[in-house]
């Protein structure tokens, strides 16, 4: 027995993008979360440990950036469907050489939010840069990527497994 090759769901026979028809595909609970890193200065460690740094509550923007980020998904991505999102959590987690941002997504639709988790990362990511760029103008976002992700006809997957 022969297996089709794989194909990119998002492009139709000539190569042209298109948005993935998901009208057939079954309503499930789908979670998403994502994760990345905001690599920054002693300096900026010490702010947001301490007094917080100049601009104010870097964490907290950061955090509601990232929140909206997820809600606007489909505006920034492309072939995004818009979906109801019905949970977005973000956490920010001071590190000793850099800011942990870990998002999750819920929703009840036909397609998964991982996309919402990730953006929610990014934005969040970009939020607290410009919240520390006075202080570190070399602030780094590294490592977004999907951690894990529930629902659909293949249920979880983590990157662990």
């Amino acid at each position: 027995m022969t297996s089709e090759p794989a194909r990119l769901t998002h492009v139709d026979a000539s190569g042209a993008a298109r948005m993935v028809d998901v009208s057939g595909k079954d309503i499930t609970a789908r979670t998403a979360t994502a994760s990345g890193r905001v690599i920054v200065s002693a300096e900026v460690v010490r702010l947001l440990r301490g007094d917080g740094v100049p601009k104010g509550d870097a964490l907290g923007v950061a955090r509601l950036a990232g929140i909206q980020g997820a809600k606007r998904t489909p505006d920034l991505i492309p072939l995004a469907h818009p979906i109801a999102l019905h949970g977005v959590t973000v956490d920010l987690v001071v590190d000793d050489d850099a800011v942990t941002i870990s998002a999750t997504a819920r929703t009840a639709d036909r397609t998964g939010v991982e996309m919402e988790a990730l953006t929610a990362v990014a934005v969040a990511g970009l939020a607290l840069i410009d919240m520390v760029k006075a202080v570190d103008p070399a602030a780094v976002i590294t490592d977004v990527r999907v951690e894990e992700k529930t629902g659909g006809k293949n249920g979880r997957w983590s990157r662990e497994s």
